[in-house]
């Protein structure tokens, strides 16, 4: 299905709001909630707050995790009816690690547009000032709050080379670092918090010295931990088990001997005489 976003057709709208800082809010995002028939908001008490501080006034229906499928058949009638409707969440970018995804997925299944603004968010501002943003990231958004499917998390996470973001709650953080520390050892980091708020900091440095640091934090918390450097350690397999986990991968020979040949810093000859003397 092709989308063009701006045929005047009814519209759903994804708004990011300030996450610190009012001012962070962008003028395209207080035009719209100020154009829109209608807010879905996670928090209206949250919502107005920041209505009133733009003196812009407009109905507004909670939405939040707990009662967004039952809010779907009120969305889509407003949008038959040819209303305009926006989605916010407390902070930052709904369906991010917030509500809304079940409204857009909905909206897009009923053949409306769905425009999303660029704005406020604390993924981009965390892996920036946490000095380890030299190249692709991965954002996670929140890991399990059970530790036994937080610890499974991680280790199907622990050979990715590029760093990654989470959101943490305040209360888990020790816990999570601990976590982190035992599978993926003792690796850079950063903890940012409280992005765009008056008492933003950033601690950096190693997970154990982000533990030490890591008593009594409040607020929003982003942690953002530095990817595997390392690569994978293939010096238990011998070069013809390590050819055939490649093929087994659905490679070709030659691209599995090439690969090989990478992984374990080698020439490619060295590792096509070994798996062709087999």
């Amino acid at each position: 299905m092709r989308q063009k976003s701006y045929d005047n057709s009814p519209t759903l709208y994804i708004v990011p709001t300030p996450i610190g800082n009012m001012e962070d809010i962008t003028y395209r995002a207080l035009n719209i909630l100020k154009e829109v028939d209608i807010v879905f908001a996670e928090d209206t008490r949250v919502t107005n707050q920041l209505l009133n501080y733009f003196n812009i006034k407009k109905p507004l229906i909670s939405s939040h995790l707990y009662n967004e499928s039952s809010n779907c058949h009120r969305e889509i009638k407003y949008l038959k009816e040819g209303k305009n409707v926006a989605i916010v969440s407390d902070r930052g970018t709904p369906v991010i690690s917030d509500p809304g995804y079940i409204l857009v997925k909905e909206a897009i299944k009923n053949g409306f547009n769905v425009v999303c603004l660029p704005g406020a968010t604390a993924v981009i501002p965390a892996i920036v000032m946490s000095g380890l943003g030299d190249g692709p990231f991965i954002f996670y958004g929140f890991l399990n709050s059970k530790e036994s499917k937080r610890k499974r998390e991680l280790e199907e996470l622990k050979e990715v080379p590029f760093a990654l973001v989470f959101y943490e709650a305040p209360h888990r953080l020790i816990k999570t670092l601990n976590n982190i520390k035992t599978i993926f050892g003792n690796r850079k980091g950063a903890i940012v918090r409280e992005i765009s708020k008056r008492y933003e900091e950033v601690i950096r440095g190693t997970v154990e010295e982000l533990l030490d640091a890591s008593d009594d934090l409040k607020g929003e918390i982003v942690l953002v931990i530095e990817g595997n450097k390392a690569g994978k350690d293939f010096s238990h397999l011998s070069i013809i088990d390590h050819v055939n986990i490649y093929l087994k991968e659905g490679k070709a020979s030659k691209e599995a001997i090439k690969l090989v040949a990478k992984d374990r810093n080698i020439p490619k000859s060295e590792v096509y005489n070994e798996y062709h003397k087999k």
